[in-house]
């Protein structure tokens, strides 16, 4: 089954090579296109697809914008933030507006294939190119707060497994699973799972 996709830019000629390349390497149909953020949100809300891919940078309502939009909504679709201007700031403040996953416009689309299915699955991804702008000084310190292995299982979180397939991945009990999440959600002050992936993520905790 392929996941359905929203793609947003207001440069033409890459909304025609995201969807071309998208539907041309199968598990992914292109249900939308958009050339402004409003519009995007539109079809959104209309379609509810799997997935949106936005480029930062667009009118009427950038894609940090959406991605917020979406997030208060409640609405079920992953946001993937596809930028060719990175950097912390604005990666940062798409975390916090409940983006799901980056992707580089400089890096090869196969990024950006993957980067559906993880968010798809329910996982946070990271374009590689963009881990350097997301360490911080929080990371030191908190590092030195989070377990070995809460750090496994928010690594695991983070490339789409959930809790019953990391308890099987490691051998140890889903409520065991439960409480490592829980007690990495307080350390990290995130109110849910996917924010403390997003934070761990956000201070190179996890790559």
């Amino acid at each position: 089954m392929a996941f359905r996709c929203v793609v947003a830019d207001d440069h033409p000629a890459i909304v025609q090579a995201v969807c071309s390349f998208l539907e041309g390497a199968g598990g992914v149909e292109v249900a939308g296109r958009a050339a402004d953020g409003a519009e995007a949100f539109r079809l959104i809300s209309e379609l509810r697809p799997d997935v949106a891919v936005l480029d930062i940078r667009m009118p009427v309502l950038d894609g940090i914008d959406v991605a917020r939009r979406v997030s208060a909504a409640g609405l079920p679709t992953a946001v993937i933030l596809f930028t060719g201007h990175p950097d912390r700031p604005l990666v940062l403040d798409g975390l916090d507006a409940g983006a799901r996953g980056f992707v580089a416009k400089d890096s090869p689309l196969d990024e950006l294939v993957r980067a559906i299915g993880v968010v798809a699955g329910g996982g946070t991804f990271v374009d590689p190119k963009l881990g350097g702008i997301l360490a911080g000084p929080q990371a030191e310190r908190r590092l030195g707060v989070l377990s070995k292995r809460e750090l496994e299982i928010l690594r695991l979180l983070a490339d789409g497994m959930r809790n019953d397939d990391v308890a099987a991945h490691l051998a140890i009990s889903p409520s065991t699973v439960r409480t490592h999440v829980k007690h990495a959600m307080e350390k990290l002050e995130a109110d849910t799972r996917t924010q403390a992936v997003a934070r761990a993520l956000r201070d190179s905790l996890i790559s």
